[in-house]
């Protein structure tokens, strides 16, 4: 939404600036994860993957400010910011004259200083801090707060979900593959569709490509090309032909297997395509049409991955019966469908002793997909004797859509403030909660200990504030310290 940025605020945020004591001169806040018991992961480690940031100072911050704000006629700002607060608060209830002066001064004077994008973050450790770097602008500082805890929890909590999905996949590998090249493209990102409109899917889609290479989201690549990728020929994600159900709808039932056969050896007779292959039958396409199509299919320089799309994704892929049964009498839908495609197809037995499916042929499973269900399928898998590559899993917005700012108890608070010129450090601590919501007091540092881990020292004053691990990211209108994407991985990877 390209509105007016100075607008793009909480409207209890009007009033604060009055609200200080006089002559405050400086506030300091930071953004910290405070607790994530509404997580769930089989792999849960307490701790959060940073991610958003360069994106959201780039595109709001520096591009949306200078574009909507300080780029506009002065009358026409203030004008818009007068007539909205007279028809929401009452005329003449809020003076102009800061955002008049704001506007002459042509850029936001705050220093906003993060830790690196890409580190797993413990909980109660702040992410970024943010402090006015104009004693006029103190109310700035948290009058931004509503936007950038908007824009910046669910970059991370998408990054974080996508970091677990990558570390089952890991576990289940190192248990039953040969090598990791699989895991890049195995989880897929299908939430486009399901997430909260296009820039929310495009930048929350950025996360789940810190971990893997494999996505639908168009708008997530370029996201990532516009603010965290400035090499055009870096390798940011890719994808394969794939059906939907109109394509086979439109091919009626009784012509399911011609539209098969067409696009196997016709408009894909090399190469990957994924085809949908529940629309009517799918225990009819894997047992029977998968028989008749064999010989094309072993005949094609490529792979056919099956894409059943309803049902029990777990019983789909691994069966309803004895993971450790072999009578041969039992029903498609009891083996499941790694099994039925390994007796139709073969494949090979890896050094480590579970079977790999032959690779004209693979499944790959997209609708309802949690950490809990993949963990499962492969855990199932493993029990069957089968590799955790013969599956690649497409992650939607079941995964992606189904959390909040609650999910890691995100919270911007200020925790030091001067007035007149003298530091006063403030905190929050309610007797009536359970200890969550208790802020940091003061000047924040963030160091890392003997064994790695970051770790919060509060009551800092400002030369030790200015050391550690938070680095400054934003200065006065301008972006410091700036990481590409690839970046971002290797050091996600390397933790």
């Amino acid at each position: 939404m390209q509105t007016n940025p100075i607008l793009a605020i909480d409207g209890y945020k009007t009033s604060h600036r009055e609200q200080y004591p006089l002559g405050t001169n400086k506030v300091y806040s930071n953004f910290t994860p405070r607790g994530n018991r509404f997580f769930h992961s089989p792999l849960a480690d307490d701790r959060l993957v940073f991610f958003g940031l360069q994106g959201f100072l780039q595109w709001f911050m520096v591009d949306l400010f200078n574009d909507k704000f300080f780029a506009q006629p002065e009358e026409v700002v203030v004008d818009e910011y007068q007539q909205l607060m007279d028809s929401y608060l009452g005329k003449g209830s809020v003076s102009v004259d800061h955002i008049r002066a704001l506007h002459r001064v042509g850029y936001l004077p705050l220093e906003i200083k993060s830790l690196d994008e890409g580190s797993k973050v413990p909980m109660k450790i702040p992410v970024l801090t943010i402090t006015n770097t104009v004693d006029e602008f103190f109310w700035l500082v948290n009058y931004l707060e509503s936007v950038m805890s908007a824009e910046l929890w669910k970059s991370s909590t998408n990054a974080t979900v996508a970091s677990h999905y990558r570390q089952i996949c890991q576990l289940w590998a190192d248990r039953t593959c040969d090598d990791n090249s699989h895991i890049d493209f195995q989880c897929h990102d299908f939430s486009f569709r399901g997430m909260s409109g296009l820039h929310d899917a495009a930048q929350a889609g950025v996360g789940h490509l810190l971990s893997f290479t494999g996505t639908d989201s168009l708008p997530s690549i370029l996201y990532a090309r516009r603010y965290y990728t400035p090499a055009k020929d870096y390798f940011i994600a890719g994808s394969i032909p794939a059906t939907e159900h109109s394509v086979m709808c439109m091919g009626e039932e009784q012509g399911e297997i011609a539209t098969f056969r067409r696009l196997i050896t016709e408009l894909y007779p090399q190469g990957f395509v994924s085809v949908v292959s529940d629309t009517w039958d799918y225990w009819k396409v894997l047992t029977e049409y998968s028989r008749e199509l064999r010989p094309e299919i072993m005949a094609r320089e490529g792979r056919l991955v099956f894409r059943p799309d309803s049902g029990n994704p777990v019983e789909i892929l691994c069966g309803t019966g004895d993971d450790q049964a072999t009578d041969p009498a039992r029903t498609a839908q009891q083996k499941g469908s790694v099994e039925v495609l390994w007796e139709i197809f073969g494949g090979t037995v890896n050094s480590k002793g579970y079977k790999v499916l032959d690779p004209h042929v693979g499944l790959i499973y997209g609708d309802s997909i949690t950490l809990e269900r993949a963990n499962e399928i492969l855990s199932r898998l493993e029990a069957k004797g089968f590799a955790s590559s013969n599956v690649v899993f497409g992650v939607g917005s079941y995964t992606y859509q189904y959390n909040t700012r609650d999910t890691f108890g995100f919270a911007m608070k200020a925790t030091y403030g001067e007035v007149n010129g003298v530091g006063r450090e403030i905190f929050k601590q309610p007797k009536t909660d359970s200890g969550m919501k208790n802020s940091a007091r003061g000047l924040l540092r963030v160091d890392r200990n003997a064994a790695g881990e970051l770790t919060l020292k509060d009551g800092q004053n400002w030369a030790q504030e200015r050391g550690g691990e938070l680095k400054t990211r934003f200065l006065n209108g301008k972006l410091l310290n700036t990481e590409d994407l690839a970046t971002l991985r290797q050091r996600l990877g390397a933790q």
